[in-house]
This record gives structure tokens, C-alpha cells and sequence, in this order.
């Protein structure tokens, strides 16, 4: 028992609630809720993402794979959702956090990963199919954010109606994809994917449990801790996002570099964890559906559930897809970067730390990058 209460955990980072509490109802630092409101959302998005897993257990393989694939970004999409609701000053931040998750997946986590199991496997092996069916639809994400750019820059000034209708109706082609990669993936030709899936319940409770042993929850508190941690997440990312203008001026960040940096790597900190774990133990198919997977869910999923979201939030001005160049030009390059690296199903540590650089120098780009000018729209 002694041992597993001082075990490394993210858990740990729950005395970050009371804490940010503190800052916002009793202080006006803004950078100092905003830096422990971050560090409060990581455990509770592990919580969220642990509680999935367990009731997709509970629900037999067809199901719990689309449970898992709905919630598997929950933080992510709650966390934008409130930034939604302030209005279109933050939009900049909620198409950040988009192309900074999809970016951050393929980049960030993947690479960690690629150089955790790199370092004790010479090589790692993964199944070529369906990392191919990943990289196919990592391609359409890319066109999806690289089409509504390309319009509004030959589309000139006056358009701002036909790219928001452009976007809606680029919204609902994704979501039906989304939903027939679903069918795809848990239905038709779930062979492909029986690797990872056949994995995944194993890993949470490896990582998050006591003593690394199967303890499945009961129903009840799987949905139970999912509400409350919703719940938690959504409190916390209020006083996150209404601090985030002043922190971001007082750190010396732009709103872009906030929403595609910090907020992606928060909200997707659970998981960076969990493909790091596997990859140590030489689980490269299942590092990569968690790595490539969740940018697919993001391009796909939260997007277009964002951009449907804006029209009950401001109606009269909704979210639209159009990005910034460099947002675009981040999204493309990870995207070709991550095909090179799975093109012959295997990858080492080497491979990992290309991903990191790309990520590194991506980052160091956003920093010194302003704001973009207001003439892109919202």
C-alpha cells in the first residue's frame, strides 16, 4: 500500500483544484490561475478517459469502441466549448486548440512515444493496413482545414457568408465520414484494428491502478466519475479560459500560441501518458491508434461539433474553418512528416526525436509569431 501511495501518478496533480480555487475567488493574478487551472484539468482528464474505458468494458466491443471513440477527447471538446461560449474574441483560441491537438498528437505524443519504446526495442514493428487507413484520413483532416484557407484568400473580401456556409457544410461532410470510419473500423473491417482494441482496455488500469491489476469499475461509478469529472473539467476550464488573455500577455504568449500549445497539451495529457506506457512495452499499434486516432477525432469529431456548437452560442456570428497559414502549414507538414515515418511499418527512437524537432521548431515558430491580423476572419 506504501508503495503504491508514493508511485508516480497524475493524481497527484489533483491539489491543483483547491489551489486554483484559491487564485480565482481570492486573488486577481491571472497567470496564476491560469497555470494551475491547466495543471488541475490533466489528472481530471485522465479520470474522464479512465472511466470510458472501464464502462466501455461493460458494453461489449461494438459499443465500447464507439464510447471510446466519442469521449476519447472529451476534455479537449469541453475545454473548447467553454472558450466558445465567451464570444468570438476567443475563436482564435478554439482553432487553436484544434490544430494544436491534431499537431500535438501526431507530433508530440507519437514522437515521446517512438523514443520511450525506442530505447529499449531496436526496432518496432505495427500493422501497415491500418496505419495506412490513419494516414488516409489524417489527409483528409489536412484538406479539411487547407480548403476553406485557400478559399477566403482567392475568395477575397465579401465572402465572410459563403465561408461561413462553407464551413457548416464542410462540418457535415466530416462528421459523416467520422461516423463511417466508425462503421468501418468497429464493423465491417474490424480485423485491422483488433490489435489495438483488444489492448486498450488493459492499458488504463495498468497505468492508473494500484497495483497494476484488472479492477474494473461497476457501471454505475464508470458514468458516475465520467458526470463528475465533465462537471469538474467544465468549472475549471472557466476560470482557465477567463484568465487566459491576461496570462497570455503577462508570459509573453499570443492567444494562437496559447490555444495550439498549452491547451492541446493539457487537455491531451492523459493520453500522452498512456502511448508513452505502451510504447515502453513495445505496443506500437496501439501507441499509434492512441497518437494518430485522436488527431483523427479532433479534424473529424470536434471540429465540426464545435462549428454546429457556435450556432446556439452567437448565431449571428459563428465559428468558421477558416485557419491561419500557419496553422495550415503546421497541419500539412505533421501530417506528411507522420507519413514518411509509417510508411514500412516499423519505427525507432531515431524516428521519435525527427517527430519532436518537427514539434520543437513548429513551436518556437507559434512563440514568436503575433497574432494573426484580423482580416482572416472568424
Amino acid at each position: 500500500m506504501s508503495a503504491a501511495l508514493f508511485r508516480p501518478s497524475l493524481n497527484w496533480l489533483l491539489i491543483f483544484i483547491p489551489v486554483a480555487a484559491y487564485f480565482e475567488y481570492a486573488t486577481s493574478n491571472h497567470t496564476a490561475i491560469f497555470l494551475t487551472a491547466c495543471l488541475a484539468i490533466i489528472p481530471i482528464a485522465g479520470w474522464m478517459g479512465e472511466a470510458t474505458e472501464h464502462l466501455a468494458e461493460k458494453t461489449g466491443e461494438g459499443i465500447g469502441g464507439l464510447l471510446n471513440a466519442t469521449f476519447g477527447n472529451a476534455a479537449e471538446l469541453v475545454i473548447a466549448l467553454v472558450a466558445l461560449s465567451k464570444g468570438p474574441q476567443m475563436y482564435d483560441v478554439v482553432k487553436a486548440s484544434i490544430t494544436g491537438s491534431i499537431i500535438g498528437n501526431v507530433l508530440l505524443v507519437l514522437g515521446a512515444a517512438c523514443v520511450a519504446g525506442g530505447v529499449r526495442h531496436r526496432v518496432m514493428t505495427f500493422s501497415g493496413p491500418a496505419v495506412r487507413s490513419y494516414s488516409s484520413m489524417l489527409f483528409l483532416a489536412a484538406a479539411a482545414l487547407v480548403l476553406p484557407a485557400v478559399f477566403h484568400f482567392i475568395g477575397g473580401e465579401g465572402i465572410v457568408a459563403r465561408e461561413r456556409d462553407l464551413s457548416l457544410e464542410i462540418s457535415v461532410v466530416l462528421i459523416i465520414t467520422y461516423a463511417l470510419s466508425l462503421w468501418f473500423s468497429l464493423k465491417t473491417h474490424k480485423d485491422l484494428f483488433s490489435g489495438p482494441a483488444a489492448e486498450s482496455a488493459v492499458v488504463t488500469d495498468e497505468s492508473a491502478g494500484d497495483d497494476g491489476g484488472h479492477r474494473p469499475w461497476s457501471t454505475g461509478k464508470s458514468i458516475g466519475v465520467l458526470v463528475g469529472a465533465t462537471v469538474l473539467i467544465a468549472i475549471v476550464a472557466e476560470w482557465m479560459v477567463g484568465s487566459v488573455g491576461h496570462a497570455a500577455e503577462s508570459l509573453g504568449m499570443s492567444n494562437v500560441f496559447v490555444g495550439i500549445i498549452v491547451v492541446a497539451i493539457v487537455g491531451n495529457a492523459a493520453e500522452h501518458s498512456t502511448a508513452v506506457m505502451v510504447a515502453r512495452k513495445n505496443r506500437m499499434d496501439l501507441a499509434m491508434g492512441v497518437a494518430i486516432g485522436s488527431s483523427i477525432q479532433i479534424a473529424l469529431f470536434v471540429a465540426p461539433v464545435l462549428v454546429f456548437a457556435s450556432y446556439l452560442f452567437n448565431p449571428a456570428q459563428p465559428l468558421n474553418l477558416v485557419f491561419s497559414p500557419m496553422e495550415v502549414i503546421a497541419v500539412v507538414l505533421a501530417v506528411l512528416v507522420v507519413e514518411q515515418v509509417t510508411a514500412d511499418g516499423e519505427t525507432h527512437w531515431l524516428e521519435g526525436v525527427q517527430l519532436l524537432s518537427v514539434y520543437l521548431i513548429l513551436g518556437l515558430v507559434f512563440y514568436l509569431l503575433p497574432d494573426h491580423k484580423p482580416g482572416l476572419g472568424h
